[in-house]
């Protein structure tokens, strides 16, 4: 598939990425505890603006927003509905699988620092990627989960890998988030609506197996097909995971919904809103329509489902 050219129409970053959990005050001291989060903000709201956003009337909802580096991450609390758990038995080939990746600049202190924890890992311990792969050759990267269950990974990137931001001199062990990837079941389906619909471009590809992705993973076998997505501004990008050993997992839930634990959203900044979501609604893209403050929001799902809040510049 080609790189789409650049319209004048797309997204320009991604502002924040939101997780659901199920107690903030619980999540906002694993985050700032155990990986060095930074607190920004802390609010509540209810009323129409945001629970028309999310398709969810009635909704009371705590937002805390936190940053490591340049990024953030915001945590949202339903106060007065309760969400479903995050499945237990949850692969990361299951097409809700979505991590964030939190760049560390020294593997073992990090990982060290992190065990000292209650977290639930994933992988066995750190794993580096084989020399073989021209892409991620000598990176090292470990997985885990956080209080509610939702999938992170510490990475390490050698000084030939990655972006530049992550090898200046620093003194913090926990140093920002690279990207947030997601299983997706067909990788050109996913490229046409990243790339054609929204406008981001192709980073890079590669193929990751081997007992390297089985025990990073711990999912034997494990083969996927990786491509590193990244928009206008860079900053955050997207893997897109396309699992082809042991194959696809699980959709998304038809009845899944923003206040169950598992949603997480990817908060898009585009440059010129409405035309963008006339381009989405002729190529049939589920729009779930607001009247968030005169539509400077909507949210829209995936070819697979994850849901992605487009916002407008500025806001």
């Amino acid at each position: 598939m080609n790189t789409p050219i650049h319209s004048n129409v797309q997204v320009q970053r991604i502002r924040a990425i939101e997780l659901t959990v199920k107690n903030c005050d619980r999540s906002l001291n694993f985050y700032q505890q155990s990986l060095d989060f930074k607190l920004v903000s802390d609010i509540t709201v209810e009323g129409h603006n945001y629970s028309d956003l999310e398709y969810v009337p009635g909704a009371k909802v705590r937002i805390v927003t936190l940053q490591l580096g340049d990024e953030f991450i915001e945590l949202i609390e339903y106060l007065n509905i309760p969400g479903k758990p995050i499945p237990s038995d949850s692969q990361s080939n299951d097409l809700w699988f979505q991590h964030l990746a939190i760049v560390v600049n020294d593997m073992d202190r990090a990982y060290a620092h992190l065990r000292s924890f209650p977290i639930e890992p994933i992988s066995d311990a750190p794993q580096t990627i084989l020399s073989d792969n021209e892409v991620s050759g000598g990176v090292r990267a470990f997985k885990f989960k956080d209080p509610d269950d939702h999938d992170l990974e510490l990475i390490w990137f050698p000084a030939d890998k990655g972006k530049d931001k992550w090898h200046q001199n620093s003194h913090s062990l926990f140093l920002g988030i690279d990207h947030s990837a997601i299983a997706v079941s067909n990788t050109e389906q996913s490229l046409h609506f990243y790339c054609d619909l929204l406008g981001m471009q192709i980073a890079s590809h590669s193929l990751n197996w081997r007992t390297t992705q089985t025990h990073l993973d711990n999912l034997p076998g494990a083969k996927v097909r990786i491509t590193a997505l990244q928009s206008v501004q860079n900053g955050v990008g997207i893997e897109l995971l396309d699992y082809i050993l042991p194959g696809k997992g699980r959709s998304i839930p038809s009845d899944w919904k923003s206040y169950d634990i598992a949603s997480v959203q990817i908060k898009f900044v585009v440059n010129d809103i409405e035309p963008l979501i006339d381009k989405l609604r002729q190529n049939q893209v589920p729009i779930i329509d607001s009247s968030f403050s005169d539509k400077q929001g909507y949210l829209i799902k995936d070819p697979d489902g994850h849901t992605i809040l487009l916002i407008r510049e500025g806001d």
